[in-house]
């Protein structure tokens, strides 16, 4: 049986690329589909095709980043498909600048769509969500983020990205440990795939190949969007996963490193010393993207 069968998905961004991958993929596994763009024409011709193949699936084009607005995506789902099990915040945009040339409002624009397009929404999913489970009912339900390797290491020329994805991996830490007990989950995912957005930085690095494996197609990413997305999850919440090809891995985060502690107040001029042990004893970081 389709492991997503009568799932129904809420997907933001889904009018193309990695967006568009999941949503096909999903349909493909009984999933009832809400095809979120800003782009009313893309998210129509995803339908469209999704309809083709037998799959159900509506189009809609409400601005993740406008509160109201994005409770209503919520609302069209539950008033054509009944319910709502899953919700993948997956739009996203880039202004890419290096740091001195970066203006407030290529900061203020990709904070709008990737941030506070993840609360807004979920937002909205999560009070349905606990209204439910407050009056009994058991839930299964799904937050699926997207953060990025920007975000956990972060990338040359992309201060407002990183920071923005940054967030959304600190997001989903929290919405795991808050949510759980109402029945849902929250991952991450910080996927390496060609899309609208990466094709304008790694185009060659990205290009599809003439034959063999196409290591960057999107499509490489949806299965486990997919699993995510279904009841055989339940037990895994608070997790990022990097994907790349066919290449899965799941990110370590931020954790305590190595400690010195003097049993009082440091002095200014001791904290040198202090330092240079600690540095030499911590595990170095992964590199920034393109330094």
């Amino acid at each position: 049986m389709p492991i997503c069968k009568d799932r129904v998905v809420i997907i933001t961004g889904a009018g193309g690329g990695l967006g568009r991958a999941y949503a096909l993929a999903l349909a493909a596994e009984g999933a009832k589909v809400l095809v979120n763009d800003i782009n009313r024409e893309a998210a129509a011709g995803v339908v469209a095709q999704i309809r083709d193949q037998g799959g159900e699936a509506i189009a809609d084009s409400h601005d993740i980043t406008d509160y109201a607005q994005a409770g209503e995506i919520v609302r069209l789902a539950l008033e054509r498909f009944g319910a709502l099990h899953v919700l993948v915040n997956n739009a996203g945009i880039c202004r890419d600048r290096m740091f001195a040339s970066l203006g407030e409002a290529d900061w203020d624009a990709v904070m709008a769509v990737h941030l506070k397009g993840h609360f807004c929404i979920a937002s909205h999913a999560v009070k349905h969500w606990r209204e439910l489970a407050k009056a009994g009912q058991a839930l299964s339900a799904r937050l699926i983020n997207t953060s990025s390797g920007a975000g956990l290491q972060g990338s040359i020329g992309q201060s407002n990205y990183a920071a923005a994805k940054g967030g959304i991996a600190a997001l989903t830490l929290v919405q795991a440990a808050e949510l759980e007990r109402y029945g849902i989950t929250a991952n991450a995912l910080a996927p390496a795939a060609r899309t609208g957005m990466t094709e304008q930085v790694f185009a060659e690095t990205m290009k599809k190949p003439e034959a063999g494996f196409d290591y960057f197609a999107p499509e490489n990413v949806a299965p486990l969007v997919t699993w995510l997305a279904s009841e055989a999850s339940q037990q895994v919440n608070g997790r990022l996963f990097e994907v790349e090809g066919g290449k899965l891995s799941i990110a370590d985060g931020w954790r305590r490193g190595p400690e010195f502690d003097k049993g009082a107040r440091f002095e200014p001029a001791e904290l040198g010393g202090v330092i240079e042990r600690l540095l030499a004893e911590a595990r170095p970081a992964q590199k920034v993207y393109g330094s």
